[in-house]
């Protein structure tokens, strides 16, 4: 594409969010289980490779869990050795302790590494399923009805091409296997919590709901502050990238005090919005560690008056330390994930809405192939709405003979533009037919229907690369010599050496380093290098130069030449030599004939010459 990600995509990127990673209502799924439900479906064929990622993820969870235990028992044989020492009645068991810490390092030695394996096997799925959607949405845009790009923002398919399908490989790649391991670490904390100390075990679980609440109140109070920075943020995006694009004529209207005042309000708003929710979201961590070590007394008091009663051992307590210290934040992770989950579900929800919208009418199964194309067109009772209900060409027929300029001309919203996409099958008539060479339009390849066509609109289109690439769009396989001689053809070589690298200069992304004159002579050379045997040109001299006017006449009266034209007029003074004029209007044509009997029937067309 020519153009950049407009401020559409830019606006739907990934968003904001509060304490805890919270994400909008609006970024939820509206069914989230069919999502994920779908979301799964597709991931059917990776099935037994996640399934062995998740167990070497279980197993390497439980090998860190056992650690502090193991652990705790070298501890405890170290302090009964040392007492045993003072009381003179025996030694420290070294070689115990040695295998103890052996057996420990083998534990989180072996977790880390089926740590690796496990997050190496769901990066390459991941990246895996990100390349199968990206490639089947690019496949799907090239096979939808041409209805959805006219509903649809670019900035919203890029979104989906973009955001929704990362927002997929970050949860693939990193919440399912965390979330297991949060899961799993919950329980086997628990669980070996309570076999050292169920009283310990309940001061510890006290302190969970205490975080919880906290961490609420907090949220609770920050998230309004949240949504205005992202509100703030959109202003002041929003003001900054106008005045941007509207840099000169901001300038030209003395405009640059206005400017400054309004970003200078969004700004203020912006600032207290952020410092409040960034202030209250940063009391989290210490609050929560506040609640956690009133916890972690409680569990050295209790632990303490247990250890005097001889219930329970040194080690143990260092255990249950441990435990406790780990067991908040795999909870912290659920909850987290839970959101992240939402959003995944929002994206997968937008990615297969996107996959499952409808196609263009399936090609005819045995299409026909035309032996030649001298260029005869037939429209025969064309009947044709965008809506059913709604139909806007109501019954069109009109010939076109090989070699024979027709202009089609007519009030705007008169239904020319859209004889155009029927003509090359954008969208398929309602009732009726097009013929090309006698056969039914319907009956051919859209890539074969398409082939005998070359296009000029008013709308250029060229994309970011050199002049000579863009005018070689027009049959790729074309020598730079033939490309050369097509842009001759339509004097694209009046300007091109005046340019910086002639030929080979690059055209920036946005096309503003050439004038719209030169753009839509490139054009005229592409067409012309195609060599079609059937044109459709959409005039475009309305903002160009006398003298460039000039040269765009010439070069498509050149192109013109022993080809069926279709020329959607602007301007009528440009079609008093086509061989046929249809006069059009709310979908019909009211008048057709030449030029000159048209204005001898003095009726619409020559009501709107005059």
């Amino acid at each position: 594409m020519s153009h950049g990600p407009s401020a559409t995509a830019k606006q739907r990127g990934p968003r904001p969010r509060g304490p805890m990673g919270m994400i909008d209502k609006e970024n939820k799924a509206k069914d989230f289980k069919g999502a994920m439900i779908k979301l799964i479906r597709y991931l059917g064929k990776y099935k037994t490779i996640i399934i062995v990622a998740i167990i070497i993820a279980i197993a390497s969870t439980t090998a860190s869990i056992l650690g502090p235990k193991i652990l705790g028992k070298a501890t405890t044989a170290l302090f009964e050795g040392l007492i045993n020492q003072i009381r003179g009645t025996g030694e420290i068991d070294f070689a115990y302790i040695g295998k103890i810490l052996l057996i420990t390092l083998g534990l989180y030695v072996g977790s880390a590494v089926l740590a690796y394996i496990q997050g190496w096997i769901m990066a390459k799925v991941s990246a895996d399923i990100s390349y199968r959607l990206r490639r089947d949405i690019s496949q799907k845009i090239n096979k939808m009805e041409l209805k959805y790009y006219d509903t649809t923002t670019q900035g919203e398919i890029l979104s989906r091409l973009t955001n929704d399908v990362d927002a997929i490989n970050q949860t693939l790649s990193q919440s399912i296997t965390q979330m297991i391991t949060s899961v799993v670490t919950v329980i086997g904390i628990l669980v070996m919590m309570l076999t050292i100390s169920w009283l310990m075990t309940l001061i510890a679980l006290v302190v969970v709901p205490l975080s919880g609440l906290v961490i609420g109140f907090i949220i609770k109070k920050s998230q309004k502050h949240f949504a205005g920075q992202q509100k703030g943020l959109g202003l002041v995006n929003s003001h900054v990238e106008e005045m941007f694009g509207g840099h000169t004529e901001m300038r030209a209207f003395n405009g640059e005090k206005r400017s400054q005042e309004k970003f200078e309000k969004y700004n203020d708003g912006l600032y207290e919005s952020a410092w409040k929710s960034q202030f209250l979201s940063g009391l989290m961590m210490p609050l929560t560690r506040f609640v956690g070590n009133v916890g972690y007394v409680g569990v050295t008091i209790a632990g303490g008056w247990l250890a005097t009663k001889g219930t329970i051992s040194v080690g143990d307590i260092q255990a249950f330390i441990q435990y406790v210290r780990s067991f908040t934040q795999p909870i912290s992770q659920i909850a987290n994930i839970t959101n992240v989950l939402q959003q995944t579900a929002a994206a997968a929800e937008r990615v297969f809405e996107f996959l499952g919208e409808a196609e263009e009418v399936a090609e005819n199964p045995n299409p026909v192939k035309l032996e030649e194309v001298k260029g005869l067109v037939e429209f025969r009772n064309v009947k044709f709405g965008y809506h059913p209900e709604k139909t806007i060409i109501h019954n069109f027929s009109a010939v076109a003979k090989p070699g024979m300029k027709i202009a089609i001309v007519g009030p705007t919203g008169a239904g020319k533009t859209t004889m155009v996409k029927l003509l090359m099958r954008f969208y398929d008539v309602n009732d009726g037919a097009i013929l090309l060479e006698g056969e039914d339009i319907r009956d051919l390849t859209r890539h074969d229907l398409r082939e005998n066509f070359g296009m000029v609109l008013q709308d250029t289109w060229l994309f970011s690369g050199t002049i000579l690439e863009n005018i070689r769009y027009g049959r790729l396989d074309a020598t730079d010599a033939e490309v050369v001689m097509a842009a001759e053809a339509a004097y694209v070589d009046h300007f091109v050496d005046t340019l910086p690298g002639s030929y080979n200069m690059e055209i920036n992304e946005e096309v503003t380093n050439i004038s719209e004159g030169q753009k839509q002579l490139i054009t005229i050379a592409r067409a012309i290098l195609k060599n079609p045997k059937i044109l459709i040109l959409d005039e475009a001299t309305s903002s160009v130069d006398t003298h460039t006017e000039l040269l765009i006449q010439k070069a498509m009266d050149k192109l013109m030449e022993n080809r069926t034209s279709f020329i959607i007029a602007h301007r009528l003074s440009t079609i008093r030599n086509a061989d046929l004029i249809l006069v059009m209007r709310n979908g019909d044509i009211v008048e057709q004939g030449t030029h000159k009997e048209l204005l001898e029937k003095n009726g619409f067309y020559a009501e709107i010459y005059n």
